[in-house]
Parts: structure tokens; sequence; C-alpha cells
């Protein structure tokens, strides 16, 4: 972060200072959310709603994180911690974010959105920025109203890139996120179903996505998905000159001789208007071509070569945790943990390359029901259901019950679909019941994937069959 005075930040934001000993008391660290990790920073402690409707409250430790060296508390509610004190702390943490972008001065700052991927292709620009200089980019998928303007403090005046995930809950997000970082690269991949419950239709999910590329400047420039018509058509929402991307034959970035190899991992031609490369990527997936081509348009306008970037872009044996991890146990079996969260085209991407990766072998998926989906909830969980039949999954285990109500419902659809489509599926409770189930039906050799909305318990799942006993502590790379 830019050191900043206490003093300073308060002016900034418009706050007042409380049992502040020294006015002038450096704050050099980013804030943070964790009381444990707020040592010459500011703790910022929030009252966040769980699903099931309960909540967090991290203000009972704004006294742990000043003994573990936190300067102040970015705080709402006074406390006996010396504190700056603001009327709202969400819209206080995008005001001081503004100010240190504009401080910046030597920082290009790129904003990537879409339905599906972002945190994927925000990974692998990091990767190949980080050839061009000294770059900072969103952790997992910090992306919201309060993961931007956290993650945009973590840069300092020696950032020459800043790679932003924006996520949006509603119409006009993505304007107010993007009017705090004032991106001046935009990167759209797509525009998928999820959130349409919030939205009502993918037009109403494109005309938000499409508010970052009208942020850009006329000397910016924005990226998007040539082969996704609806972020095609975001050209014309821009002042900002726009490099397509994809299979197209139009794109000026270019997938071309795409194949997947026995292990699933994607080959192609990387084609620009200064030469062609072959890329070999190793992680895990078809779907990850995109992600690769918009991250390349990204680092060739840093002015990276084509052969720079074809060679960085195989580099990258992994991303974000949860995203197509693929571990090779001991005993011979793989786990795909693809777990973080789920929407439905990201669903299908996973059994694609589940399908892709079994060359003979026996796969199994077990997945969660998809939140936020509306209205679309019951044919998307159907459809689901049906794809896993067609790909000829070996087995289905859906995991549905008490620990997450609100998935329920979704969960019994995919898997009563998949059934009356011919697929061998179980629905179970839990994550617990579905580790029951896993024991007693995979065999060496086998592939089992994970993938569910967060709140399935998955991710707790996969961590579990990594570390059972028989299971190796590296991951497969290749």
């Amino acid at each position: 972060m830019i050191p900043m005075s206490l003093q300073d930040i308060a002016s900034v934001v418009g706050g007042r200072l409380h049992n502040v000993p020294d006015l002038g008391a450096l704050v050099t660290a980013p804030p943070t959310l964790d009381p444990g990790e707020s040592s010459h920073g500011l703790f910022v402690p929030l009252v966040l709603e769980r699903p099931d409707g309960s909540r967090a409250d991290s203000h009972p430790f704004a006294a742990l994180a000043v003994r573990s060296g936190a300067v102040a508390v970015l705080t709402e509610h006074p406390a006996e911690e010396p504190a700056v004190v603001v009327p709202d702390v969400q819209a206080t943490l995008g005001v001081l974010a503004a100010h240190l972008v504009g401080r910046l001065s030597k920082t290009m700052v790129i904003c990537v959105t879409g339905s599906s991927g972002k945190t994927s292709t925000k990974d692998l620009t990091a990767h190949l920025l980080g050839y061009a200089g000294p770059t900072v980019a969103t952790h997992r998928n910090f992306n919201d109203r309060i993961g931007l303007p956290l993650t945009i403090t973590m840069a300092d005046a020696s950032t020459r890139y800043l790679v932003l995930e924006v996520a949006h809950h509603g119409p006009g997000d993505i304007r107010y996120l993007a009017g705090i970082a004032r991106p001046t690269v935009g990167a759209v991949l797509n525009v998928g179903t999820a959130h349409i419950g919030r939205f009502g239709s993918k037009q109403a999910i494109a005309q938000a996505k499409g508010e970052l590329v009208e942020s850009l400047p006329a000397d910016g420039l924005a990226v998007l998905n040539a082969d996704d018509p609806l972020v095609r058509g975001m050209a014309d929402r821009t002042k900002a000159p726009v490099v397509l991307v994809g299979r197209a034959p139009d794109a000026e970035v270019r997938a071309e001789d795409v194949r997947l190899d026995r292990s699933g991992r994607a080959h192609f031609t990387l084609c620009t208007p200064e030469g062609r490369a072959p890329v070999t990527l190793r992680l895990f997936g078809e779907h990850f071509v995109t992600n690769a081509l918009t991250a390349a348009a990204i680092a060739r306008h840093a002015g990276l070569s084509v052969d720079r970037i074809a060679a960085a872009l195989g580099e990258v044996k992994a991303v974000t945790p949860g995203r197509m991890e693929v571990f090779e146990r001991q005993d011979g079996v793989t786990i795909i943990d693809d777990a973080f969260n789920a929407a439905p085209e990201a669903v299908r991407a996973s059994l694609t390359a589940l399908a892709a990766m079994a060359n003979g072998r026996d796969t199994i998926a077990v997945l969660g029901g998809m939140h936020k989906l509306g209205d679309a909830s019951k044919e998307a969980h159907a459809e689901i259901g049906r794809m896993v039949a067609e790909l000829g999954i070996s087995a289905l285990i859906v995991v549905g019950g008490p620990e997450a109500p609100w998935l329920e419902e979704g969960a019994r659809w995919l898997e009563e679909s998949a059934r009356s489509h011919g697929a061998d599926s179980v629905l179970v409770p839990s994550r617990q019941q579905a580790r029951k189930m896993l024991h007693m039906l995979v065999e060496p050799g086998d592939l089992v994937l994970l993938k569910g909305a967060r709140d399935a318990g998955l991710q707790q799942l996969a961590q579990e069959l990594r570390n059972d006993a028989t299971a190796s502590a590296q991951p497969s790379v290749g």
C-alpha cells in the first residue's frame, strides 16, 4: 500500500479519529478483514450475512487486531481501540481505493468480468504480466464492493500492472466498481446464466457486464470474446479500441487447431497480427482456451511478444484453488477439484473436461445444486442431468440436503433428470454421505470430479479426499 498517515486517511475518507494517540501514525500495509494479518494496516470489521440468514460479526476481534499490530480499526462503531470512524465502511473502502488509484500514475489497471472464467483469466493475465513488470492481482475471487477496493490498496508506486476481477450482483455494480478502479483495459469473457434470478434474462446480464467497456477511456482497450454474440455486441458501447479474441476467423487474437490431449489439456496455435506460436496449456479443460486468449490479448497490449506469451501460458500449472485442480492419489484415483463455485456454463465445461480425460477410465461426478438462477433453475439443473447421461459419465452423486436447504430443490431436479435419462445416479443429503459413497464406488484408475455451489460443501470434501491416507501431497501437472 502507498503509505498514508491516519490523519491523511481520515481526511480523504471524511472520517474522524477516535482514541488515536498519534495522528501521524503511518499505515503501510493494506486494510484487511483478518485480525491476525493486520500488522501495520487497518483492520476492517464487518457484519456479513450467511446464506442461511445468520450473521457473522467480526467487531469483537478489533482488540485482537490491534494487539496483532493494526494501526487502527476502520469502523462505524467506535470502541476502545484506535479507530477511523466513518458512516459506511463499504463506501469508505471505495473512496480510499479511488484515492489510491489516482496516485498510481505508472500503473496499468485491467478489469476482467464475465459469467464464468473470471478468476482463471485473472490468474493467467497476472502470470503473463509478471514478465512485463511488477503485478498485483485480485486474491482468489475477491471481486465485489469490498474485495475490489481491498485489492487496489495492495498496489504501491512500484506496481506496473493491477489486475482486478469484477463481479456484479445487480445493475450498476460494475459501473460503480469501474468508477473506483478507472481501468484502461477491460475484458468481457462471456454472458451466461449465473445470477439470472436477479437479472431476469441474459440480455439484462449483458447490459450490466457492458458497463465495464463503457467505462474505458478512448486510449484504452476493450477485449471482447468474438465467439459470444452478446459480448461481441458490446463493441458499440465503448470509446476504446476493441480487440476480439476467440476462434472466429475475424478474431485478432485467435486460437486455431484446438485439440485436447489424452489428459484433457488443450493445445492450440496462438495467432496474432504479429505472428503465430504453439501453446500447450497445463490446465485441464478446453474452456481455458478463451481465458488464455483473453490473457494473451492483454499481455500483447502490454508489449509482450507472441513467443513470450505462448511460452508463459504453457508454464501455468494451476490457477486459484478449486478451479480444475487435478490430484493423482497414490492409489491411482484422480481427484478433479473444481468445487469453488458453480454456474451452469461452468458445470457443463467441467463435465466436458471430465469426459475428455476419461480415456477408458470410469468417471464419477459429485455435483451440488446451483443457486441464484430464479425461474431458470429447474431447466438449468435438468439440463446438467441430461448432459451427465449424454456424456456417459459412469456414476453421479448429487449432494443436497439440510446442510444447504436452499440448494436442495435444484439438487433433486438434477439427480432426477440424470436418472430419467439413464445415468447411474444417487442423491445424498451431505458431503459426509457423498464421501461414504465414494469409498464404496471408487477404484484405482477412476476419475472423480467435484463441482457445485460453494454452500454444497464440496470444497471441504475435495480437501478431505486429498488428505486421505492414500493421497499424494503433490498435484498432477504432467
